[in-house]
């Protein structure tokens, strides 16, 4: 199956996220897990809303940014 680059780029995405969990100490690893998870399940999204995926991309990616920070050890869901 082909993917576009916009399906492309959120797999990539989604796969850096799981990767930069590595990092961070093994207790942890189930919350980064469904915090990442929840974040790439957003109710109400319409699969050709490029705008809205677009800019969830990059808020991802600048989350990314901060949880690839070696000061943090761990994330919350609330």
């Amino acid at each position: 199956m082909r993917r576009s680059g916009l399906q492309t780029d959120v797999l990539r995405l989604y796969r850096d996220c799981f990767r930069a969990i590595r990092a961070k100490p093994k207790e942890s690893h189930p919350r980064f897990k469904a915090f990442v998870r929840a974040q790439f399940h957003p109710t109400n999204l319409q699969p050709r809303d490029f705008t809205a995926i677009e800019y969830l991309l990059r808020r991802g990616r600048k989350q990314l940014e901060a949880y690839q920070n070696p000061h943090v050890h761990d994330v919350h869901r609330q």
